[in-house]
């Protein structure tokens, strides 16, 4: 089976038609970023995944990583890979070139992301969990910090991981015990144990940089007396040069579900006493700034999902054009016909056009939160650069858990595409449903985004983010119902963003009453139903942006002729799918979504009063 990873017709489209990325090209912060130039950048990218990074993924998968003798290692094959992307400036694409990056627009960076992602998602943890950490001392390190670490991250010199989860604490990070005493050198020493941190020890880079949470003694209990830290694998001298190994010692690494490849560590500092950090940031304000690096990494989550989720329907497409299985189901009584492609089938159809509107849906809506971060750097006042970040901070829980869970009812479905075949590991959606699992778990897990869009992100700024985007979708919505073909669509998606802006209300207001309970039992409902309604935002768009090309595509064809002609050409059919995919999405899931707007407003109180005994 041919190995693939993404649609490069449909990243184009997104990129170019539907967000009409050009525009950043006449910002004076990316002048150099012509088409052509971006082009070619996704060009290298896609070339370094399918050459380069793909054929180490199933051979990673097999392969894992292997504790021994208190060290890691991982795959011999990602050496190369990880060499490869420091050297080519993708680690920190987005990046000042200065501190080793390229400088790109965020969305540009996300299409080269999925390619990445799509051809090896555990590697690709690595260098995403390095920038995460360089990031960190980028934007609250010291000069003297910046200046010894953040380069030699950026470039792939030197990894890095995020110490936050402990045994007792879990997402419950304000019950953390690690302790941090004052030296008098201004240094710090750290006792305590973390569980479950991704790349804590590796044998890719000479040195690891570890952000650590800890507790500075006699600090205020919970969050608010959580402190950040510096703590490098080899301790590193002020004039860059390495001193001492630290007393950072790696236990043990998960046997895991899926992605085997990315080593998940249990580790303890300080266990002969030795183990130094340096302040990051100020006392007291370390959640503070491991929130920014965990948005990052969350945005990373939905990304993962998305390539996945796009690799497995690519694979499914594939596979159900050319398994021949049964017969056409008008001609069932007639003894003589042949098997057919089981793509010939309505349920395989339905279960591919479920999985390719979703994945469609996925890539937009990242792209987009994308262009937001690159509209933020040009805007041209505070009040604009307001109004995009708003947008990045309300869509940041939609992207990670949203893509998350869709990401693996895509991989769960290519599976049931694949049949018996699809449980085995002789085809590639085996392991991309084992892997993609994960994605809903870590980095927050997804009720726990569900909360945080309740409690949080919806009333930010009085709600006027929030608002902002009902706006954003009506906006589109107002341009749609203009094309007569799209107008009917448009309604529909009019509808839903009405419901889910009287829902958000609903469940607001309860949640600051006696109802509170209930309502929070309705969090991640609540964000499934956001992520439709953004979703449907989307696709409606693609569709707005893909008729004026259809129409140019069949200016010269008969009426009667036009089907067929969209069959036999690939552009018109391209863009026929695009309107197709929004009527398909308006027409059969936004219907469901309504039911599960009535399912919140009915607040049942079921699960939160029913006995613990009666679980």
């Amino acid at each position: 089976m041919a190995q693939i990873i993404a649609d490069r017709d449909d990243i184009d489209f997104v990129l170019f038609e539907q967000m009409g990325i050009e525009e950043l090209a006449q910002t004076k912060r990316f002048d150099e970023f012509s088409k052509k130039t971006v082009k070619m950048i996704v060009n290298e990218a896609r070339n370094l995944a399918i050459k380069e990074i793909l054929p180490t993924n199933a051979e990673g998968d097999r392969e894992g990583c292997v504790f021994e003798d208190g060290k890691v290692r991982v795959p011999a094959s990602f050496k190369k890979i990880f060499r490869l992307l420091g050297e080519g400036g993708w680690i920190a694409a987005i990046d000042d070139p200065a501190v080793g990056g390229q400088g790109m627009p965020t969305i540009v960076a996300n299409a080269c992301a999925e390619y990445f992602c799509g051809a090896n998602c555990a590697f690709m943890i690595y260098p995403g969990i390095a920038h995460g950490a360089g990031k960190l001392i980028e934007t609250f390190g010291t000069e003297k910090q910046k200046a010894l670490f953040l380069k030699k991250m950026y470039t792939g010199k030197w990894g890095g991981s995020m110490f936050l989860t402990e045994p007792q604490a879990g997402s419950d990070v304000g019950a953390l015990t690690t302790s941090a005493v004052k030296n008098p050198d201004g240094t710090y020493s750290i006792t305590g144990s973390k569980i479950f941190i991704t790349g804590a020890d590796q044998d890719l880079t000479e040195n690891i940089i570890h952000p650590v949470l800890a507790r500075i003694e006699d600090a205020p209990n919970g969050t608010k007396g959580i402190s950040l830290f510096i703590v490098p694998k080899i301790w590193v001298n002020d004039d860059g040069s390495f001193g001492d190994l630290n007393d950072v010692r790696c236990d043990g690494i998960e046997e895991k579900l899926g992605i085997h490849g990315s080593a998940t560590c249990s580790v303890t500092l300080g266990a002969s006493g030795k183990c130094r950090g340096l302040l990051l940031g100020e006392e007291n304000k370390g959640m503070r700034a491991m929130f920014h690096m965990m948005n990052e990494a969350r945005l990373g989550v939905g990304m993962q999902g998305l390539s996945l989720a796009s690799c497995a329907y690519l694979y499914a497409v594939e596979y159900a054009k050319q398994r021949l299985q049964g017969k056409h189901l008008l001609k069932m009584a007639d003894p003589e016909a042949p098997q057919v492609a089981i793509i010939n089938h309505p349920d395989i159809r339905r279960m591919l056009m479920w999985m390719k509107v979703h994945v469609a849906g996925m890539r937009s809506l990242i792209y987009y939160v994308g262009l937001c971060f690159d509209k933020v750097l040009t805007a041209a006042n505070d009040a604009d650069r307001s109004r995009w970040q708003g947008l990045i901070e309300l869509l940041t829980p939609i992207v990670k858990a949203y893509s998350a869970d869709k990401s693996f009812e895509v991989c769960t479905q290519a599976v049931q595409v694949h049949g018996g075949y699809g449980y085995t590991q002789e085809f590639p959606v085996e392991q991309l449903l084992r892997d993609s699992k994960i994605f809903s778990i870590y980095e927050g897990s997804n009720g726990i985004q569900g909360m945080d869009l309740l409690a949080r992100k919806l009333g930010m700024a009085n709600g006027e983010h929030f608002m902002n985007l009902i706006a954003e979708v009506k906006k589109k919505v107002s341009h749609a119902e203009k094309i007569k073909e799209l107008a009917p669509i448009a309604a529909e998606v009019e509808k839903a963003a009405d419901q889910l802006a009287g829902c958000a209300m609903f469940l607001a207001q309860n949640a600051m009453s006696d109802k509170v309970l209930t309502a929070f039992s309705f969090a991640y409902p609540f964000l499934e139903i956001m992520g439709d309604v953004v979703l449907a935002w989307m696709l409606l768009w693609r569709a707005e942006a893909a008729f004026p090309k259809l129409e140019k595509c069949l200016a010269n064809v008969e009426e009667e002729k036009k089907c067929d002609f969209i069959r036999k050409n690939s552009e018109a059919a391209f863009y026929d799918a695009q309107i197709r995919l929004a009527k398909h999405f308006a027409f059969s899931v936004l219907p469901l979504t309504m039911g599960k707007i009535k399912n919140i407003k009915n607040l049942d109180d079921s699960a939160v009063e029913m006995a613990e005994a009666s679980f």
